[in-house]
């Protein structure tokens, strides 16, 4: 593997917290200028101090949203005006949903927050970003995705559906992102099951969760910063790994037909032409 840090701008959503915050420390430390997005401010703060410890310069913060589709047009707004070029987006900000939520919007928030949000973020800065790195999970498997209706888990609403349904959606995006963007890099990748505060307001789920075999964020955030700093010639665009790895998700996660079609929903979706 090729090391590629030290010379690149990283803006790293979800980065307050869990694998995006490790991922910071360890890019920031390496010497690449990490700009942080989050949505607590507290939370923000905290990781841009340790980055700013692990590196010694502080890193700019930037607060948005992912629930609110104009947070999100705001941050592509002032990212813009702050970068000729984003040589790295890592789109990391995630969320189960434990009960039904309906956004601002309209949608429901685990696809809105999971995916029409970065999939606005990455479109309204195409042009400045050079490579895209994409967490998605696993948990496509439990996916249930209809691009017609982006809304249907709110029928019958089960929070892993949810949730796996928007990792799906992850991966048909990355994988059509490099089909439309041949100049554009992108990856995707399983992190594993990391240890962050998934499933904190469910005594349930958190009880269910501490049956499975966690990994350390930074454990988690391996295979983002390996597809970060690899060189691109020797990946595969518009892939999904895990563990350092080339692997194939499931069929419905790699339906170039259903990437096309998810790809003009979204776009109708968050009001872009397509």
């Amino acid at each position: 593997m090729e090391d590629l840090t030290g010379r690149r701008l990283v803006v790293v959503t979800g980065a307050s917290s869990g694998i995006g915050r490790a991922a910071a420390v360890d890019l920031a430390r390496r010497g690449d200028q990490v700009v942080l997005v989050g949505r607590d401010p507290a939370r923000l703060q905290a990781a841009g101090s340790q980055v700013r410890d692990a590196s010694g310069l502080a890193p700019e913060l930037f607060r948005a949203d992912f629930a609110v589709l104009d947070d999100v047009r705001r941050l592509a707004e002032k990212l813009r005006a702050a970068y000729d070029q984003i040589d790295v987006l890592v789109n990391n900000a995630g969320a189960i949903v434990l009960q039904p939520v309906t956004t601002v919007d309209g949608f429901e928030l685990s696809i809105q927050a999971n995916h029409l949000a970065p999939f606005l973020l990455t479109n309204l800065l195409r042009d400045r970003v050079g490579r895209m790195v994409v967490t998605a999970s696993g948990a496509h498997r439990s996916g249930a995705l209809d691009p017609s209706d982006l809304n249907l888990p709110l029928r019958r609403y089960r929070a892993l559906t949810a949730y796996g349904t928007s990792k799906q959606a992850n991966i048909l995006f990355t994988a059509e992102a490099a089909r439309r963007w041949s100049d554009v890099h992108a990856h995707c990748f399983h992190p594993g099951v990391v240890r962050t505060r998934f499933g904190n307001e469910s005594r349930l789920v958190a009880a269910g969760m501490r049956l499975l075999p966690f990994r350390s964020p930074e454990k988690g955030a391996e295979t983002l910063l390996w597809l970060v700093n690899s060189d691109p010639a020797r990946l595969r665009d518009g892939a999904y790994y895990y563990n350092r790895r080339l692997r194939r998700p499931l069929r419905k996660a790699a339906d170039p037909q259903l990437a096309d079609r998810l790809w003009a929903a979204s776009a109708k979706a968050v009001g872009l032409d397509g």
